[in-house]
């Protein structure tokens, strides 16, 4: 493949090995193997039941998994899902899930327990470093609040908010946890183009930021054509292709499977 001024990082971030799921009999995923590059926006694509959400939950540790998965060379494999967490993966899911009872700025908060380390006892008998965390988390929360717009909504339950308010509160707590990489299941799923575009330009300003790499699962191959830096494509459980955005267009392959005439309206 020939050089790009915007060539990415030969070092991945995230590698899968031969990753595989079947499900009674049912092959969900055979021998998934491809790297995450560093930095911006990593797309996965592909027709519904191609796997992609699976694809998320191994990465994400509910699902057990055949094969490697490492982050930044550190295997994943014996890690549960609250010890990914900690370790650097964040991700919010195609319906969001959040506490319903509990209101905004609590929900955002809870997503700083990735890195806080004092926990309640520390709390509770008022160590100097646990209330420095507690500032801390309590400045981070409200900082990615704001960022989504949702610093007027802080108090309000997270039951009563719009589909669109809570997936906002749903990154809004991903990014509180400071994510090493933020994978996002259907991010544009019930928001109109400008909410969406709203949406991934504040992770792309994240990114930029901190260095995070986010991973995209999503239908709108507009949006992942001009959001993407690369891309990996996922047909019937088995990896497609992987490469550039134009790569992928222009790929016959992937094309018969999946863009069809959406590749068009796309470039």
């Amino acid at each position: 493949m020939s050089a790009r001024p915007d060539a990415i990082a030969p070092r991945p971030i995230l590698s899968l090995r031969a990753v595989g799921v079947s499900f009674r009999g049912v092959r969900a995923l055979d021998d998934i193997t491809f790297d995450v590059p560093q930095g911006g926006v990593t797309a996965v694509i592909g027709p519904n039941g191609a796997g992609k959400t699976t694809l998320f939950n191994c990465i994400s540790g509910i699902y057990r998994h055949e094969g490697d998965i490492e982050l930044d060379g550190d295997a994943l494999r014996h890690l549960r899902a609250h010890q990914r967490t900690s370790a650097g993966i964040a991700r919010t899911f195609q319906t969001p899930t959040l506490l319903d009872t509990e209101d905004v700025f609590q929900n955002v908060l809870a997503g700083t327990q990735a890195w806080t380390t004092s926990g309640l006892a520390g709390v509770l008998i008022g160590s100097r470093k646990a209330r420095r965390e507690e500032r801390e988390a309590r400045d981070v929360a409200w900082q990615h609040l704001t960022a989504v717009g949702l610093a007027e909504s802080a108090g309000r339950l997270a039951g009563a908010l719009a589909h669109a308010d809570r997936r906002r509160v749903e990154v809004a707590r991903a990014l509180a946890s400071r994510p090493r990489i933020l994978m996002l299941d259907e991010p544009a799923a019930g928001l109109s183009a400008a909410e969406s575009d709203e949406l991934l330009a504040l992770i792309a300003a994240q990114s930029r930021t901190t260095g995070m790499t986010s991973i995209l699962v999503e239908h709108d191959v507009a949006l992942v054509m001009r959001t993407a830096r690369w891309i990996a494509v996922l047909d019937a459980g088995k990896l497609l292709a992987t490469g550039y955005p134009d790569e992928i267009r222009a790929n016959p392959a992937v094309v018969a499977a999946y863009l069809g005439v959406d590749a068009e309206v796309a470039a």
